[in-house]
């Protein structure tokens, strides 16, 4: 079979296409024909070896593990022996390490369910770890409710869409903040508000919010407690790059550590639990017609380091989607 690997840390150039053998499955796993995956942040940090204080379990000088891709759809191909809820012909989406291949063997439990109804292979492999990210940080973390008013800054890129789509469907009134290339997206999957950030800065706006989700961490904390309410909260999600040898580590100290002295919620550093509950309760909300998918683009498996270098740059309008032939 076919599977993008990685041996060295650097630009998308070390990326390779190779001939590889089909993975063997054990008695609790599945083997997944994979027809699409999806390209998130994660990927392009772990190319990199950035920043170097990750490298201290990712691998020194060169990565320990020669994989990417974090999400999948695609249909089950063979099951082992003790496996009863997935069977062959299943078709499935959900979470794999080495995504970027076109087959992959996975646990049947906890890692896979099956795939949403009406979407496309495309569409769902789209949704997994973006999906869960906005799930986890607004109905668990912040506890969104009616009546809430939530902002996500960066509601454009690959978290941010589910991130509007998630808080309209708890009942948040939603304000999103995004490029000038985003704004009409945003718009039309249900933001109450849209905020074109070179036109206008959110945090002079005078508003206030329940719940900041920040995506991109372009305005300072200052400048996003001004507009949190007296006890709202506010999420940072990643987003800003911050240097090379400990990139977004610097971001989350600060928001920790002014979190003791505050009483608003301030809240960062938290990874999304992969789980297939929460694929669950998506797919029932896709099904629903509540939250839907935003692509991009897609991009053929060989092209690989071209997507992993767009998403790198910052400037994805939804997701970026693999797909196999």
């Amino acid at each position: 079979m076919k599977a993008v690997r990685y041996h060295s840390y650097g630009s998308p150039d070390v990326i390779k296409l190779l001939d590889v053998d089909k993975p063997a499955i054990g008695d609790d796993d599945v083997l997944i024909r994979v027809r699409a995956a999806s390209v998130n942040a994660g990927d392009w940090h772990l190319l990199r070896g950035l920043p170097y204080i990750f490298r201290a379990q990712a691998g020194l000088t060169r990565p320990k593990a020669h994989l990417l891709g974090g999400d999948l759809a695609g249909e089950v191909v063979a099951a082992g022996r003790s496996v009863t809820a997935l069977r062959p012909g299943d078709e499935v989406y959900g979470f794999c390490r080495g995504a970027f291949a076109e087959y992959v063997a996975v646990p049947a439990e906890g890692f896979v369910v099956r795939k949403p109804a009406g979407l496309t292979f495309e569409e769902a492999a789209a949704v997994p770890v973006a999906a869960v990210t906005a799930l986890q940080a607004l109905r668990d973390k912040a506890q969104v409710r009616a009546g809430h008013k939530v902002l996500v800054n960066g509601a454009g890129g690959g978290v941010g869409p589910f991130a509007v789509q998630i808080a309209k469907a708890l009942g948040a009134e939603v304000t999103g903040v995004c490029g000038p290339g985003n704004v009409e997206i945003v718009r039309s999957i249900g933001a109450d508000h849209v905020v074109d950030y070179t036109k206008e800065d959110f945090t002079r706006s005078g508003e206030r919010y329940d719940v900041i989700l920040d995506n991109v961490a372009n305005r300072s904390l200052a400048d996003c407690r001004r507009v949190l309410a007296p006890q709202g909260i506010y999420l940072h999600n990643s987003g800003d790059k911050g240097g090379r040898w400990v990139g977004v580590m610097t971001r989350i100290i600060h928001v920790m550590v002014s979190s003791l002295f505050v009483r608003q919620s301030l809240l960062a550093g938290y990874v999304a639990d992969e789980n297939t509950d929460d694929l669950v309760a998506l797919r029932d909300l896709l099904e629903a017609g509540k939250i839907r998918p935003v692509i991009d683009r897609t991009h053929p498996l060989s092209e690989v380091p071209e997507a992993i270098g767009y998403i790198e740059r910052g400037h994805a309008r939804g997701k970026v989607v693999i797909t196999m032939a």
